[in-house]
């Protein structure tokens, strides 16, 4: 939503700071995508010159760095509200707790993913997000090593989003076709199976094209069941 004159009016009587500037960045990308985060529709969002901005961020670069921190500070602040369980009495529903609540999160910021996995370096934010993930590792009997391999294993899982394999645009459903589907019968027999089986039609609960809350679970909970057989075993 644009900021009306009489909205800016109100807004240019607050100071401008960079929390305000990065958490109107965040608002003005929830509203229309990350592609409407630019230095001027952030501008006419809080009411200022475009120019005024750059005393609080640097450059595009500066400000996205700085939407992650915000976007990752909610994450914390939603997992340290919510009381899960003591990792020293179940450390995979602690895990799973704490990895849920980030993805509650991202599901309100779908662009976020996104802009997480193409920053260059790890905002402190993110550190101390992590901070918390090896302390559930270590009280759930962990031993460094181990906890650094199930750090690689889980990925961006652990903030609670994935990668996908295909990211097709917006157009998907349309490209998907019956002809299209009737050609991959022939040349893509498995392919045609399980897309003609497996549907996913539930748009409030995916951050990409196949990752809905069911599939990201599954998968969570087979690495957790997996470095929980590990850790056993050592």
């Amino acid at each position: 939503m644009m900021t009306t004159p009489a909205d800016a009016t109100t807004e240019q009587r607050t100071p401008l700071n960079r929390e305000r500037v990065l958490r109107a960045a965040v608002e003005v990308a929830d509203g229309g995508g990350i592609e409407s985060l630019t230095m001027r529709n952030l501008a006419q969002h809080l009411g200022v010159e475009a120019m005024s901005l750059y005393y609080h961020v640097a450059n595009k670069e500066a400000l996205l760095d700085g939407v992650v921190e915000v976007i990752v500070s909610e994450i914390r602040e939603a997992v340290a509200s919510d009381e899960g369980p003591d990792p020293e009495e179940g450390w995979k529903t602690a895990m799973r707790t704490r990895i849920l609540t980030a993805r509650t999160v991202l599901l309100r910021h779908r662009w976020a993913p996104e802009v997480i996995e193409k920053r260059s370096t790890m905002s402190p934010a993110i550190v101390l997000y992590y901070e918390g993930v090896l302390e559930i590792f270590r009280k759930g009997g962990f031993s460094y090593d181990l906890a650094h391999h199930a750090l690689h294993a889980l990925g961006s899982r652990a903030l609670g989003f994935t990668q996908e394999l295909f990211q097709p645009d917006g157009n998907a459903d349309e490209q998907v076709g019956e002809e299209m589907l009737a050609e991959m019968a022939n040349e893509l027999p498995h392919l045609f199976g399980m897309l003609s089986e497996i549907a996913h039609d539930d748009p409030d609960s995916t951050l990409g094209w196949c990752d809905d809350q069911a599939e990201f679970e599954f998968g969570l909970d087979l690495m957790l069941d997996g470095l929980e057989r590990v850790k056993e075993s050592r």
